[in-house]
C-alpha cells in the first residue's frame, strides 16, 4: 500500500441521515484515533477498541468496516453484557433443533451470519470464560460448530471488539484468557474521553442542537457564551453519550432560539464553581454520582437507575464507585 493510500480519505458512517460526521472534533486525540483507523481499516487484522462508556466504539468498529474490502458484506454487531451466558453461545455460534430445551428449530450464530463481513463484539471482557476457548479457535482456524451438531462450519469473518475494561487487568485476575487477549490486540485503538478533548465541545454542542431542533420543528440558532463556558469546564462522566442526552433535554425545554439548558444540574459539578474556586475532577464526579444515586433512589442498574440516568454501563458505574470511594459512607445502593 503506497503512502498515498494510506492517507486517502476515510467514509465515516452516517450517524444522521442529514450526516456523515457521526464523530465530530478536530483534537489531536481524536485525530489520533482516527488515523490509526486509517491505518488499519484496509487489513483483516483484528482490531480491539477501548475506552470510556459514550466515547463512540461502536462508530469506530464500522468506519473500520465500511473502509475495507469488506465493506459490501455484512456488518454484525453483538453486546457482550447484554445477552444471558446461557444463551451467548447459541447467538455466537448457532444451534440446531433440539440441542436444548426450548431449541424448536435451527438456527444460524453471528460468526456464520457474518460470513464474508465484519462482526463486532462489543463488551468482550464480560464474555464468560468458558466461552473463550471457542471463540479462541474462530479466531484461528474460522471454523466452528453450532451447538447439537458435530458439523464443522468454515467462515471468514473479521472480528472487531471493544471494551471499557482493562482486559490486561482481567488477565492478571485469570478473568481472561491471556492467548485470547493477545487474539483480540493485534490491533487497539483508544478513544479519547471528552474530558480529554474539551476544545471539540462546542462543535459537538452546535451539531446536537442542530440535530434535535430539527427533530422538533425548532429554530435555535443561540448558545450563549456563559452556557458553552459551563458545558466546557463540566467533567462528562458519561462522555459524548451523556452531552448529546443533556443537550436533547434542553432543546426540549427551549421555547425561544436561544438554547436554554438546565444548567441547574451542571454548576454543582463544574470543575470551576460560581466563586471560582477550583475543583478536581475527582470531586466533581463523586458528587454528580452520588447525588444521581440519590435520585435514583440507591438504584444502579434498570431503566430508572442511576447508570441509565448518567449514560453508563451499570459495570462502568460500579467500577468509578469502587475508585471513587462511594458506597462505605453512602446508604446500601441496590445493584438491579
Amino acid at each position: 500500500m503506497t503512502a498515498a493510500a494510506a492517507r486517502a480519505p476515510l467514509t465515516f458512517p452516517r450517524m444522521e441521515s442529514n450526516s456523515n460526521r457521526p464523530i465530530i472534533g478536530t483534537s489531536q486525540a481524536l485525530r489520533t484515533a482516527w488515523d490509526a483507523v486509517q491505518l488499519v481499516a484496509p487489513t483483516d487484522s483484528a482490531v480491539l477498541i477501548q475506552g470510556e462508556t459514550g466515547t463512540g466504539k461502536e462508530l469506530v468498529a464500522r468506519a473500520i468496516h465500511e473502509n475495507s474490502r469488506r465493506k459490501h458484506g455484512p456488518y454484525l454487531k453483538l453486546n457482550c453484557a447484554a445477552i444471558p451466558a446461557g444463551l451467548l453461545e447459541s447467538e455466537l455460534f448457532g444451534h440446531e433443533r433440539g440441542a436444548f430445551t426450548g431449541a424448536l428449530t435451527q438456527t444460524t450464530g453471528r460468526f456464520q451470519l457474518a460470513n464474508q463481513g465484519t462482526l463486532f463484539l462489543d463488551e468482550i471482557g464480560d464474555l464468560p470464560l468458558e466461552l473463550q476457548p471457542k471463540l479462541l479457535r474462530v479466531l484461528q482456524e474460522q471454523e466452528f460448530e453450532r451447538l447439537g451438531s458435530a458439523r464443522t462450519i468454515h467462515v471468514d469473518v473479521r472480528i472487531v471488539t471493544a471494551t471499557n475494561l482493562d482486559l490486561a487487568k482481567l488477565v492478571r485476575e485469570k478473568r481472561f484468557r491471556a492467548d485470547l487477549y493477545y487474539r483480540l490486540n493485534v490491533f487497539p485503538i483508544t478513544m479519547p474521553a471528552l474530558r480529554d478533548r474539551t476544545g471539540d465541545i462546542p462543535e459537538l454542542v452546535h451539531h446536537f442542537t442542530q440535530i434535535f431542533a430539527r427533530r422538533m420543528n425548532k429554530t435555535i440558532d443561540v448558545i450563549p457564551d456563559h452556557v458553552m463556558d459551563l458545558l466546557r469546564s463540566y467533567d462528562w462522566p458519561g462522555n459524548v453519550r451523556e452531552l448529546q442526552n443533556f443537550i436533547e433535554r434542553a432543546v426540549i425545554l427551549t421555547s425561544g432560539s436561544v438554547l436554554r439548558p438546565p444548567l441547574e444540574e451542571l454548576r454543582a459539578f463544574a470543575k470551576v464553581d460560581e466563586r471560582g474556586n477550583t475543583r478536581t475532577l475527582a470531586e466533581a464526579e463523586r458528587e454528580h454520582i452520588v447525588d444521581v444515586l440519590r435520585q435514583s433512589g440507591g438504584v444502579v442498574g434498570g431503566r430508572e437507575g442511576a447508570a441509565a440516568r448518567l449514560g453508563l454501563a451499570r459495570t462502568t458505574l460500579l467500577y468509578r464507585m469502587r475508585k471513587l470511594g462511594i458506597g462505605s459512607e453512602q446508604p446500601a445502593f441496590a445493584v438491579a
